[in-house]
């Protein structure tokens, strides 16, 4: 038979480790009896009520039905006839609830009925609590989207690594997480609020990342108080996470250098970024109104001599011999990174014997 002092030392169990009230956890079990009562007893139309009071050591089991003159629905009716002398004080109209819980908690039935409530009740109990804790990571993050937020590590498992905040448990996902980092229990990372929503009638779904190229300006923001200030602006942002950034950047105000704010006095603002995208390297590039300048500084680190734009979205960087490997990068990373951050399609062209005079036609 059901036990309630058995199901209260698991509600207290499961509360303390999951960290999640033990009135929902009683709703939840209460709805697990509630299910098992209608499939293997009742019918799945009926309106079934449970009461697990844990303090008096007792679940009550009650069935609710209408009162009518004529029943079409025995799940959900009831006649003044069939009630008999209990019928006094009701009139058809009347909802009322018959205790079914002798019916099941006797002693031919609550063996029974116990073993099917206890595994309908773990049923549920893995579902429900898997969305209540859904529920509660949904509340920690909500508002909080499109920001970082420091966490430490607690777990690596399977490829999935466990996050604690506030002493609360939460997920990376590995398809969330850069090759490059070394989770270790214990480190502290700066993780991305990506995605933060709730379906009306659906599981809420909160998704934490490393990997999005938007991390790279929340970080700034975190060491740049500039950037909350509105007076320095990250226009664009292109990534390969863990190997490169090109960021795209500018400014309201004539004064203010954004590409020197974001570095830094001594590059310690660009280098506390870098450490913490474990030492994925950044490119910082001034906008501009003129494309052609836009697209040379795009290519750093290498030197363009000069851009020729061939169609509204291709252009031709002209540069010497020996920066090419530089403008192209390994695997072609840094040429499609500014394709990328530029929207151009970018060819490289090699000169050979430069003029001095071809390299003023781009702004250093």
């Amino acid at each position: 038979m059901l036990d309630v002092r058995q199901i209260e030392a698991a509600i207290n169990m499961i509360a303390a480790e999951k960290k999640l009230p033990k009135e929902k956890l009683v709703e939840i079990i209460e709805a697990a009896i509630a299910t098992a009562y209608k499939r293997d007893y009742g019918n799945r139309d009926e309106k079934v009520n449970v009461h697990l009071d844990l303090e008096a050591g007792s679940i009550d089991i009650s069935v609710e039905k209408t009162v009518v003159k004529v029943v079409e629905n025995p799940a959900l009716e009831i006649s003044l006839e069939e009630l008999g002398e209990d019928a006094d004080g009701f009139e058809e109209g009347d909802v009322i609830e018959l205790d079914v819980t002798d019916e099941v908690m006797g002693e031919d039935m609550s063996e029974a009925f116990g073993r099917i409530a206890s595994q309908a009740a773990r049923q549920v109990i893995i579902q429900k609590i898997g969305d209540s804790e859904k529920e509660k990571i949904y509340d920690l993050f909500s508002g909080r989207e499109g920001i970082v937020v420091s966490m430490k590590v607690e777990l690596v498992e399977g490829g999935k690594v466990i996050l604690d905040y506030n002493g609360n448990q939460v997920v990376l996902p590995r398809s969330e997480q850069v090759a490059r980092d070394n989770y270790v229990p214990g480190q502290r990372y700066y993780v991305y609020v990506a995605e933060v929503s709730h379906p009306e009638n659906g599981v809420p779904k909160v998704v934490l990342s490393r990997k999005r190229s938007d991390m790279v300006p929340a970080i700034f923001a975190e060491f740049v108080p500039e950037i909350g200030e509105g007076l320095v602006n990250i226009d664009r942002v292109v990534r390969q996470p863990g190997v490169k950034t090109k960021m795209l950047v500018s400014s309201n105000y004539e004064e203010i250098d954004p590409v020197g704010t974001l570095i830094g006095q001594k590059g310690m603002r660009v280098k506390s970024v870098m450490e913490e995208l474990s030492g994925e390297k950044i490119d910082i590039i001034p906008n501009a109104e003129d494309a052609r300048e836009v697209i040379a500084r795009s290519l750093a680190p290498a030197k363009v001599v000069k851009v020729e734009l061939v169609e509204e979205d291709s252009a031709i960087c002209y540069i010497d011999t020996e920066e090419r490997a530089k403008a192209v990068g390994k695997w072609g990373l840094n040429v499609n990174l500014a394709s990328a951050l530029t929207g151009f399609r970018i060819s490289i062209e090699e000169l050979e014997g430069t003029k001095e005079e071809e390299v003023a036609e781009v702004s250093e």
